[in-house]
């Protein structure tokens, strides 16, 4: 895959950059590639720390659907970077081996049930098709109340800036294939 196309900003060279390093240190525990190319654009670097904190940290979906379909866009968009970042996440939620694997090619059950079947075709219809079916909007609907549903597509579209970021900009490790 070759090396990023942007300089990663190695951590603590830079004095201007501390206070923000030490912020990403505090939420994310270390500076990830992903954000040693962020810092070569100190707004934007701030903004995708406000806003992906936000979807990880203070939204009411649960856990292990976020990060099932954390790990679904990863895979649609071949950012194995994000998928490895995202497994530990996704263990600790609750996801057992079978879904994880499962993400790489299928969203059928087993191992799936019917909520994260439809977490995933959600998952894909934004991800792929951008404009959601009104029958799958309709579905999502009835299980969902609107703080929800926003919760969960901005998850997808914020997942889907990061891995589009990654592959874009050729950060981290070989690309995964969707089956």
């Amino acid at each position: 895959m070759g090396s990023a196309r942007v300089p990663l900003i190695e951590p603590g060279t830079d004095p201007m950059l501390t206070a923000l390093e030490r912020k990403i240190v505090e939420s994310r525990g270390r500076v990830s590639p992903l954000y040693q190319a962020l810092l070569n654009s100190v707004p934007i670097a701030e903004g995708w720390e406000a806003l992906l904190t936000a979807v990880r940290t203070k939204t009411s979906l649960r856990p292990d659907l976020r990060e099932l379909v954390i790990l679904r866009v990863a895979v649609l968009n071949r950012a194995s970077f994000e998928f490895a970042a995202h497994v530990p996440h996704a263990r600790q939620a609750g996801l057992t081996q079978a879904k994880i694997d499962g993400v790489k090619t299928t969203r059928a059950s087993p191992p799936f049930d019917d909520l994260e079947q439809l977490m995933l075709a959600y998952t894909d219809a934004v991800t792929h098709d951008i404009d959601v079916s009104d029958s799958l909007f309709e579905h999502l609907a009835r299980r969902f109340d609107a703080k929800a549903i926003v919760e969960l597509t901005a998850t997808i579209a914020a997942y889907n800036m990061v891995s589009r970021f990654l592959v874009a900009l050729r950060i981290g490790l070989e690309p995964a294939r969707a089956s």
